[in-house]
């Protein structure tokens, strides 16, 4: 039986606090996840031996991780038919917004779902991959629904502080 995993790719070794905080969402919550480094403009052939490879072995989405030209997702969106979720990584002299316009910049056919710059954009793809696996696993969904009800009791109870403070 093939295990399903996620794959967790970055452009630069400098992604790498990006793209952890996607991996770190996904093992939270019992999803198998790799993590590679495999530049656009370096490596592609090696990419596109990573996404077949990949494929044969059971992965269900990609999240890519890059900056500036941010090229990462769409060649692997351009290799594969599973979910391909960028995330835009704030570096250079536009903190992000050159990776965020060229990672939601696809061409019809080819989309990547595209996340907010940076960290939180990076935990947010690896909801959004859990979500999409959760569709067929209701043990999953199930993790997922425990979780928002954390944060949910989490933000009243700090609710019921500031209350506390603000008349105590």
């Amino acid at each position: 039986m093939i295990k399903s995993f996620v794959a967790v790719l970055l452009d630069s070794d400098s992604d790498l606090p990006t793209a952890r905080a996607a991996a770190d969402v996904l093992r939270k919550l019992d999803i198998s996840t790799e993590v590679k480094l495999l530049s656009a403009h370096r490596t592609p052939d090696i990419i596109r031996n990573y996404i077949l490879d990949a494929e044969k072995r059971g992965v269900v989405a990609f999240i890519s991780c890059a900056g500036m030209a941010a090229h990462l997702a769409g060649i692997v969106a351009s290799l594969t038919i599973k979910p391909v979720i960028g995330v835009p990584v704030s570096v250079g002299s536009l903190n992000g917004m050159d990776s965020l316009l060229s990672t939601v910049q696809m061409p019809s056919g080819t989309p990547v779902a595209t996340v907010a710059i940076g960290e939180a954009g990076a935990r947010n793809a690896g909801y959004l991959a859990a979500q999409i696996i959760a569709l067929g696993d209701k043990e999953l969904a199930n993790r997922l629904k425990m979780e928002r009800r954390a944060n949910t009791e989490e933000v009243l109870a700090k609710d019921a502080a500031l209350q506390q403070q603000l008349t105590g």
